[in-house]
């Protein structure tokens, strides 16, 4: 890949990882319009890398907390950090075990523009919808089993391509009654076991090719995705307080129609 390449794909990964706005809709654009190559399996998994290196940073005091009271609660010690941590864990497998299992099918029969522009819509009104009805008095350490298993299958949605892993995340969270700001919370913290056990696999994939890494690309990528999904997590919890989820939405409306547009 060339530079132009390598920034702009990293900083795409690094935004819509962590936006509701669907990262494949985006990596399919350059792709599509500008004729570049596929990134290759070692680009995606630093750029996943670098996105699952800001949100721990990010949340590093929350995470802190969280797994030295779940190390505790195996000898008894339950407390409300310890609780959200077996929540996290809870709403995890679902995805986790769909994604183990149907992943090659995903990847060669759903990775289609037709596909993405009618996920990108669908389910950006959906979170339009629920972002207007939604009672949203509950935070991630109020939530029950009940209302985390209704976000861990939500979750398994986002293997379709243009669905968005955390809009679908974040419109169960409102459905649930979760506010806005915790919804958002809660689907970042829910990203860091699965893009861990997503790049595992990826890394293993990797691992199984003799094929030759372009280091540069790779410390590029790691880098830029990491500011750009560290700055998107920072200001989007922010703006979603003041604003909610309607600018998300038109966006995902446009995008679908150029989508619909151009490729379908």
């Amino acid at each position: 890949m060339g530079i132009i390449e390598i920034i702009v794909l990293a900083i795409l990964q690094g935004l819509t990882e962590f936006l509701p706005i669907s990262s494949s809709a985006h990596l399919i654009l350059p792709s599509q319009v500008l004729g570049w190559d596929d990134q290759g399996l070692a680009f995606d998994v630093a750029v996943h890398a670098g996105s699952l290196l800001a949100v721990v940073l990010y949340f590093r005091q929350e995470v802190g907390r969280m797994t030295v009271s779940w190390l505790g609660s195996f000898q008894g010690k339950q407390d409300k950090e310890s609780k959200l941590a077996w929540l996290i864990i809870l709403a995890t497998i679902p995805a986790g075990l769909i994604g183990y299992v149907f992943n090659d099918f995903i990847e060669s029969s759903l990775r289609s523009a037709a596909v993405i522009a009618t996920t990108t819509i669908v389910f950006g009104l959906l979170l339009w919808w629920v972002d207007t009805k939604a009672s949203q008095t509950k935070n991630e350490y109020t939530v029950s089993i009940k209302n985390v298993m209704v976000i861990g299958v939500a979750q398994v949605l986002a293997l379709i391509p243009g669905t968005s892993r955390s809009g679908i995340t974040i419109t169960a969270g409102l459905m649930v009654g979760m506010t806005r700001k915790a919804a958002a919370r809660f689907s970042f913290l829910l990203s860091i076991p699965l893009i861990t056990a997503a790049g595992g696999y990826q890394v293993y994939k990797l691992s199984q090719q003799l094929l030759p890494v372009d280091w540069q690309a790779i410390a590029i990528g790691t880098a830029l995705s990491f500011v750009s999904a560290y700055a998107c997590i920072h200001y989007f919890l922010i703006l979603v307080e003041k604003v909610g989820m309607l600018p998300f939405v038109i966006y995902r409306l446009i995008l679908g129609a150029i989508l619909i547009l151009f490729f379908v």
